[in-house]
C-alpha cells in the first residue's frame, strides 16, 4: 500500500496488526509500537504541537511508506533492504525475545528509514527548519515507549535482567534504542539533504549495511546478555496473538 496521508499511516500500521493476530504474526509486535507512535503523532498535530504541522504530515507519510515497502517486499520475495531483511527473517524465530524484535524494528526503521523520510520531506537547507519537530517527536516516543516496555512487562516478567546485564541501572531498554539512533538519524538526514543522487544513494547503502550488521548482533548478542534472554524466553509469553493485542493497548493501560 501507499499511504498519502497520516490517516492513511495508521489504517495501514492497524491492518498489519490485526492480520498479526489472525495469523500469530510477530510482525504484529514492532506494528503495534509503531500504530501508537503514529496515533500520537497526529494527535499533536491536531494539538498544534509541531511548528508545521502539514510539514510532520508529509513527513510521516515517508517515513510509513518507507516501513510498507520493506513490509510488501518481503512479503513478496524477501527482497528490500538488508535491515528489514534481517528483521523480517527473524518473526518465525520463536527463541527471539519479544523485546529483540521491537528494538529490531526500531533499530532497521531509525536507523535507516527516518533520515531518508527527513531528507525527502525537508531537501537542502529545509531541513534545518524540520529540526525542532524532529526532536519534539522524541518525546512523543519516550510516553509511548515507556507504555509500551510496561506492557512487554506484562508479558515477559525477567525483562529486567537486561538492565542488570547491560549496566544500565534503570534506564530503559526500547527509549535508550531509540534516543541514540534518533540523535544519529538526524546526522545522516542533514546529510542526505545535502548531497546529489549520487551521494545519497551511497549515504543510505551505508546506512543499510550498518543497521543490518546491528541488527545481527541485537539478533546474536554476546556475554552475559545471552543467558540473560535464555531466561527470559523460558519466562515469557509465547501466545503470540494475545502478546500483540496487549502490546497494541499499551497506551490505553492505566500508569503504573
Amino acid at each position: 500500500m501507499a499511504a498519502e496521508n497520516i490517516d492513511d499511516v495508521i489504517a495501514g500500521l492497524a491492518e498489519i496488526v490485526a492480520r498479526a493476530v489472525q495469523t500469530g504474526d510477530r510482525v504484529g509486535y514492532f506494528a503495534a509500537l509503531y500504530r501508537q507512535v503514529t496515533v500520537e503523532v497526529r494527535r499533536a498535530i491536531h494539538e498544534g504541537r509541531f511548528d508545521d504541522g502539514p510539514r510532520m504530515d508529509r513527513f510521516d507519510t515517508h517515513f510509513g511508506n518507507r516501513y510498507f515497502e520493506a513490509h510488501a517486499a518481503w512479503r513478496r520475495d524477501r527482497s528490500g533492504p538488508r535491515c528489514w531483511r534481517e528483521t523480517f527473517g527473524l518473526l518465525p524465530d520463536g527463541d527471539t525475545v519479544i523485546v529483540a524484535h521491537l528494538i529490531l524494528g526500531v533499530n532497521a526503521h531509525i536507523g535507516l528509514d527516518l533520515a531518508v523520510a527527513a531528507a525527502r520531506t525537508s531537501p537542502g537547507a529545509e531541513i534545518q527548519a524540520l529540526r525542532r519537530d524532529f526532536l519534539l517527536i522524541n518525546d512523543i516516543l519516550a510516553r509511548v515507549v515507556l507504555a509500551v516496555q510496561a506492557a512487554v512487562g506484562d508479558v515477559s516478567p525477567l525483562l529486567w535482567l537486561l538492565d542488570q546485564v547491560g549496566g544500565r541501572g534503570d534506564e530503559q531498554i526500547l527509549d535508550f534504542s531509540i534516543r541514540r539512533s534518533r540523535e544519529e538519524a538526524w546526522h545522516n538526514a542533514v546529510l542526505l539533504a545535502g548531497q546529489d543522487d549520487a551521494g545519497r544513494e551511497a549515504t543510505i547503502e551505508r546506512m543499510d549495511v550498518r543497521a543490518a550488521v546491528l541488527a545481527r548482533l541485537i539478533a546474536r548478542p554476546g556475554g552475559l546478555v545471552r543467558p540473560a534472554l535464555e531466561l527470559i524466553r523460558a519466562t515469557e509469553s509465547h501466545d503470540v496473538p494475545a502478546v500483540i493485542t496487549h502490546l497494541d493497548h499499551a497506551m490505553e493501560q492505566p500508569a503504573a
